[in-house]
């Protein structure tokens, strides 16, 4: 029996066969890296562990509007109008909700993908650290939106069928537009907060309760010097939690409970604040080491 040689070697089949698909480019990339960030937020596609939190959320935040809506037309009208609460109150009944939800999500949307090598191939597409970026926050404010601004629209669409809510269209359609920019200013916050904690580290866990004490700490250091030491209004600003509501509420033309805070320079400390955490998250990234 003989053995083949290294000249007996030769090639049966190259298998090559030319890409004739659509080349969607960058627009195609951040396409499917939005989608599979909403996804992987949501739990969508994944198992039933997953979906445990945004279930969970989703009742928090949608179930004071419902009930708010049943009492107005269950409930006689003299008695319903002390009942009704103000639009901009109402996330005083879903804070918990909602920094459950950044607690839970964002560290999984930003940190699994360095975790796992994946930001690697993302960056391998022609995606740019700063498309990445910029494509994983409109993600992420998307999905905090749901719990933001859909609770809100909830409450003006039931309270103008039960004939509770303001007149339209001058009125409701004013109230309409600051619902959903309120909305999108707390979502921008809490994204901004999320992600800034979630580029410092790859671990979900550290992450997620580097959001949960951020918020909540500061929310009780800021409560302490000010209110028991009697300290300066101003400090207020520092408080991460309770400052996106303060602005919210402001939007929606209401005191709020800052009323020792003018408007305008509340909303400049808010934007210095979201100036601040885009520059950690950029330079947290920038610095990263990927392998692509």
């Amino acid at each position: 029996m003989t053995t083949a040689g290294p000249r007996d070697a030769h090639i049966a089949d190259r298998g090559y066969r030319r890409y004739e698909g659509p080349r969607l480019g960058s627009a195609g990339a951040r396409r499917a890296l939005y989608l599979a960030s909403l996804q992987r937020a949501l739990g969508l596609r994944r198992r039933a562990r997953y979906k445990i939190v945004p279930v969970l959320v989703a009742v928090m935040a949608y179930l004071p509007a419902a009930v708010f809506v049943g009492a107005s037309a269950l409930i006689p009208d003299e008695v319903a109008e002390g009942l009704q609460v103000n639009y901009g109150d109402y996330y005083g009944f879903i804070t918990a909700a909602i920094l459950l939800f950044v607690a839970a999500t964002v560290p999984d949307v930003l940190c699994s993908d360095r975790r796992t090598g994946m930001l690697g191939l993302y960056l391998a597409a022609p995606l740019t650290r700063d498309s990445y970026l910029a494509v994983k926050a409109a993600a992420v404010t998307t999905v905090i939106g749901i719990v933001t601004v859909g609770p809100p629209l909830l409450l003006l669409v039931g309270y103008s069928l039960v004939e509770a809510g303001p007149s339209w269209p001058t009125e409701g359609l004013t109230l309409l537009l600051r619902i959903v920019v309120a909305g999108l200013a707390v979502a921008v916050w809490y994204t901004a907060l999320g992600m800034a904690i979630s580029s410092l580290t790859d671990r979900r866990g550290l992450a997620s309760a580097g959001i949960a004490l951020g918020a909540l700490g500061s929310a009780a250091v800021v409560g302490a010097l000010v209110e028991g030491a009697d300290l300066s209004p101003w400090l207020r600003t520092f408080d991460l939690f309770n400052l996106p509501f303060e602005w919210s509420g402001r939007i929606y033309g209401e005191p709020g409970d800052f009323t020792e805070l003018a408007t305008a320079p509340l909303f400049v400390a808010a934007l210095t604040w979201l100036a601040a955490a885009g520059i950690v998250v950029r330079t947290a990234y920038q610095k990263l080491t990927v392998t692509k």
